[in-house]
């Protein structure tokens, strides 16, 4: 790309204004976004640095200023506000990111006035012509939800189904064509499922998620799976053409043994996520934050698992997590996984298959599984 080749300083060739929100996604560019922070924090997109104009209370106060004296006042009291030291601070930063990003853009949220006065203060204080996107973030959102939208009305869908802890997980790492929810979510889709690092903001799941469409559609793929997922994945909802189309979708369902179910459960719900508390917090915080989170995770279902069944298996884990604390060993937490699958997730996984058998074109083990959607999506 010849105009972004990081013509910087004064008197150099601006580059023009960007209109082509798809390049702006499959290229990664990077973007400065100079909305407040409370704006940003709702939703964002990947990769892309909060360097606002305003902070969160000078933005309340010129909007209030807006409403009761209209856009003349507003703008003066924007300046007043954004001058000094903390226009020059920000001024630097803006520059710095410039510098270090010349291929890069800036917006606000419709492109207007925020984003052009930041060009225009890093021209007359900083020799910068740096190019903002026409539209702003309301224009690349709307173009994001309408890349989703394209994706589910153009594309070919399966489904991969199955029992709690068969892998469906295993099997989408191991195709080109797959496209995994539950890591846009940052959750593992059950009751059990939160990571220790929390989830992103919903706006934050349905922009990144159409960007792996968009760039999976770009290079080619017009064949998806996915996981079959319920509307939530913990608090993160999926699109609603999406979700609404799921529910029509042929499914291969994976099988595997209770043993190996129960291993996999253990591996994930037990090593994996005490090991993420404990990088995140340290070892004795962290092993107590994760012992708190299986306790809580059980105690969500209390209801649906009914008073004895729900005592019965706390017991089991308090024991287990306190020989886990002790010495390292897990070996205790397979008794209440056991029977948390047996006698709680599988009678209601046996009523989906049920539910869904219509839609079922292949079943088997992980394998036969892969082997299956490779050669159904031609490769």
């Amino acid at each position: 790309d010849g105009r972004a080749t990081a013509l910087r300083g004064r008197g150099a060739l601006m580059r023009d204004n960007c209109t082509d929100y798809r390049d702006l996604f499959l290229r990664d560019r990077p973007m400065m976004d100079a909305r407040a922070p409370v704006e940003f924090v709702k939703g964002a997109f990947p990769g892309v640095v909060n360097l606002p104009l305003m902070n969160d209370i000078e933005r309340q106060k010129v909007g209030t200023c807006y409403k009761q004296h209209g856009q003349q006042a507003a703008i003066e009291l924007g300046h007043q506000l954004v001058s000094g030291r903390n226009k020059t601070e920000r001024i630097e930063a803006w520059a710095a990111f410039a510098k270090a990003n010349p291929d890069g853009y800036l917006y606000c949220f419709r492109g207007g006035l925020r984003s052009q006065i930041v060009q225009q203060w890093l021209k007359s204080e900083a020799g910068i012509d740096y190019p903002r996107v026409v539209g702003g973030y309301k224009a690349m959102r709307n173009f994001l939800l309408h890349t989703t939208e394209q994706a589910v009305q153009e594309c070919d869908f399966v489904l991969v189904g199955g029992m709690t802890g068969t892998g469906k997980t295993e099997v989408l790492g191991q195709l080109d064509n797959a496209v995994d929810l539950e890591a846009h979510a940052n959750h593992r889709g059950s009751s059990f499922g939160k990571r220790a690092n929390g989830q992103p903001a919903q706006i934050d799941f349905e922009n990144a998620l159409s960007i792996d469409f968009l760039k999976r559609r770009a290079s080619g793929h017009q064949q998806f799976v996915l996981e079959d997922e319920a509307r939530l994945i913990g608090r993160c909802s999926l699109p609603l053409p999406l979700y609404q189309a799921m529910q029509h979708h042929p499914l291969v369902w994976l099988e595997d043994s209770v043993a190996n179910r129960v291993e996999r459960i253990l591996q994930a719900y037990v090593v994996e996520l005490c090991d993420e508390f404990v990088a995140a917090l340290g070892a004795e915080e962290g092993f107590t934050a994760f012992a708190a989170r299986l306790r809580e995770s059980l105690g969500n279902i209390t209801r649906r698992l009914g008073g004895e069944r729900y005592q019965r298996l706390a017991a089991i884990m308090d024991q287990a997590l306190q020989e886990q604390q002790v010495d390292g060993q897990v070996d205790t937490h397979r008794g209440w996984i056991e029977a948390l699958l047996v006698e709680y997730y599988d009678p209601m996984y046996v009523f989906q298959r049920e539910s869904k058998s219509g839609r079922i074109e292949f079943a088997g083990e992980q394998q036969a599984v892969v082997e299956y959607l490779r050669k159904r999506n031609g490769g």
